[in-house]
């Protein structure tokens, strides 16, 4: 009888002779945000927690002890500080250029890399010559051409924000900074793969990231729309602006189809730089494909520290850094037991897929479609669309694995793949 290999204990992994090395997605307002996008989960934590303020905006003592922890927690050459919201530029132009004066001053001999996340509806002349300047990489949240962006993403007052995000994009690339976009896909984005992947190109994204849009809501009382809660409330309906599987699956094809005979090694695709390095036997660049995760905390306006952007909830939080440290938390025997969950917890079903290696199950924040050999087991609910992928995908995958075994770019994959979908050259 084969022996069921042991689950690794905490106490084994600190044994492990390894550099220290984790990330952190700092938001220095918390959910404030200046848009209203129908999707957002952020916003709707307002109902657990005292709705926050414009005015709160991570303290002066807060920023440097958290800069300061961040970099010395890190035992590694290189240190990437990840900023994001809520939106991050409410903190003001002022709180960033403090933010690099004390990178400055704890930095020693480590370099400093910085990226946010923004709605660019804020970007100005100076703040994009701020990015510039101390080599931010830039993304924006941009869903498409505006009628498939502006069906979600409105500002406060219920206008759309395209022309608005245009403009802030349009200064990033005058001043030189440089950006890549995150888009949302929902239901707006249905057929419409590739259109969208075209428009982003257009305005000079090298690197795209699809984020899927798979939310339940339900009505409360007192407040002015249906909320977005766990997909385990009984109450709880799956939101009209929600992707199906299915068409998940297709939009991803629909881009992969374009991106495969004609934009390989030119324009970059998260999503597919994932599933190949799943192919190939490399740790992902995307945590919700990785075996196990919580490699990234989560820090919020209040020093508050939680174990992942998905789970900000009190169970999960770690602590404070105004009081532990931020590596102590993120060696804590719960933030380890909770990375190890998404491998422990794996449902039989996904045990069994061909596709196990490349998916492992997705981010359990997905996990709520009961499965089919087993109803008490809750599988992914994109699995469907995210077969579909790794399906279409799967020979061009291994032709481009191939190449780059045999020494060869990606890219030769080209020439391949326009003659095996009956293309001309």
């Amino acid at each position: 009888m084969k022996r069921k290999k042991p689950t690794l204990t905490f106490g084994d992994a600190l044994r492990r002779n390894r550099a220290v090395a984790f990330g952190a997605m700092v938001k220095p307002v918390g959910a404030t945000c200046n848009l209203d996008c129908k999707y957002c989960y952020y916003l709707d934590k307002e109902l657990q927690a005292p709705k926050a303020k414009p005015s709160d905006v991570m303290s002066d003592e807060l920023l440097e002890e958290f800069i300061q922890q961040y970099i010395q927690g890190n035992q590694v050459p290189v240190v990437s500080f990840c900023w994001h919201g809520g939106e991050p530029l409410l903190a003001g132009l002022d709180f960033f250029r403090r933010a690099m004066a004390l990178q400055e001053k704890y930095k020693g001999d480590k370099q400093i890399e910085n990226s946010l996340q923004t709605n660019g509806t804020l970007i100005t002349a100076e703040w994009a010559q701020f990015f510039a300047e101390h080599r931010f990489l830039v993304g924006v949240s941009i869903d498409g051409p505006a009628e498939v962006h502006d069906a979600n993403r409105r500002n406060r007052g219920g206008k759309p924000t395209f022309d608005s995000v245009m403009r802030g994009i349009e200064l990033l690339a005058i001043n030189g900074a440089e950006f890549n976009t995150l888009s949302a896909v929902s239901a707006a984005s249905e057929r419409k793969g590739q259109e969208i992947y075209r428009f982003l190109k257009s305005i000079g994204s090298r690197f795209m990231q699809f984020l899927p849009v798979t939310e339940h809501v339900k009505r409360i009382e007192g407040w002015p729309r249906e909320v977005i809660v766990s997909p385990d409330d009984p109450d709880s309906h799956r939101a009209e602006w929600s992707i199906s599987p299915a068409a998940y699956g297709r939009f991803l094809n629909d881009i992969f189809d374009e991106w495969i005979t004609g934009d390989v090694g030119t324009w970059f695709v998260q999503m597919f730089d994932a599933t190949l390095a799943g192919w190939c036997g490399v740790r992902p660049g995307l945590c919700a494909f990785c075996e196990t995760c919580g490699d990234a905390l989560v820090v919020e306006h209040n020093g508050d520290v939680y174990s992942c952007d998905h789970f900000v909830y009190p169970e999960y939080r770690l602590g404070n850094i105004a009081a532990d440290h931020l590596r102590t938390m993120f060696e804590s025997p719960e933030q380890f037991r909770f990375g190890l969950n998404k491998r422990n917890t794996l449902p039989a079903e996904c045990s069994r897929c061909r596709y196990l290696h490349l998916c492992h199950g997705e981010c359990p924040k997905h996990r709520f479609t009961p499965s089919k050999s087993d109803p008490n087991e809750r599988i992914n609910t994109l699995c469907e669309g995210l077969a579909a992928f790794y399906k279409h995908s799967e020979p061009y995958m291994l032709k481009m694995r191939e190449l780059l075994e045999a020494g060869q770019p990606a890219a030769m994959v080209i020439p391949w793949a326009r003659q095996r979908m009956g293309m001309s050259f």
